[in-house]
């Protein structure tokens, strides 16, 4: 008598799937809710320079700045992600063709 299969962990792959998108699109992300503070409060966003933004009295021009050139980032975030999103791809189709080919083994034929 073999032993019950245990289930496939999806979980970590799910998990690791959100990991992997995040990092790849933190910049971009970033460089978005960026530009929206400044537009919504009426200030001005741009790489030559930190623009005085007061957001509920509070000056984010400095943080805004730095979230828009957050963006060059993505030069590298994305591409990276691009590959390691092909290795998450590879390694999940490995793991189900050796649990399907395990399975196939141990089913006894009729």
């Amino acid at each position: 008598m073999t032993a019950p299969r245990r289930r496939f962990p999806w979980g970590r792959y799910v998990v690791l799937l959100a990991v992997i998108a995040l990092l790849a699109l933190f910049p971009v992300v970033s460089v978005y809710v960026a530009y929206l503070v400044a537009d919504a409060n009426g200030c001005r966003l741009d790489e030559a320079g930190v623009y005085p933004c007061s957001v509920y009295g509070a000056d984010v021009g400095g943080y805004l700045a730095f979230m828009a050139l957050l963006g060059w980032l993505m030069l590298a975030s994305v591409p990276l992600g691009g590959i390691a999103l092909c290795l998450w791809s590879a390694a999940l189709l490995i793991h189900l063709t050796i649990r399907y080919m395990r399975g196939k083994r141990e089913k006894p034929q009729p």
